[in-house]
């Protein structure tokens, strides 16, 4: 099952901020058809955010068809997105891996890791386009 967690700095709005992580899960192939995602009032309580904002996020998820409440029983995934996570994944995993721990032996904290990785992903995919 997902865990959900919420960055109060990040400048992105907490609901969509669940809603990108269940992206994630899909994308990943963490979540599958068929998974339940945690009860509402569970993850307002887990990452103390007003239960309205976790159903903002899933109400917006399933009308993306990604997920599909069961009144009485919860809330289900009914979509996916894209592949999902293959052993072609598992390379790359380590790879990042051992970047990520070379970043921190170099000094870098995960503020300034996630800052470097962003700008380089940014410019890569600009340089592609």
């Amino acid at each position: 099952m997902i865990e959900f967690h919420i960055e109060p700095r990040s400048g992105v709005a907490p609901y969509l901020q669940l809603v990108h992580q269940v992206r994630q899960a899909l994308r990943l192939g963490l979540l599958h058809e068929g998974d339940r995602l945690p009860k509402v009032k569970d993850v307002a309580a887990k990452v103390a955010i007003n239960p309205n904002t976790v159903l903002k996020a899933y109400r917006q998820l399933e009308n993306e068809g990604l997920v599909s409440p069961k009144p009485g029983v919860g809330t289900f995934v009914t979509g996916t997105l894209g592949e999902p996570a293959t052993s072609e994944h598992e390379p790359l995993r380590q790879e990042l891996r051992r970047w990520l721990a070379s970043a921190r032996a170099a000094g870098l904290d995960p503020e300034s890791i996630e800052a470097l990785f962003r700008q380089t992903f940014r410019s890569t995919v600009e340089e592609e386009r």
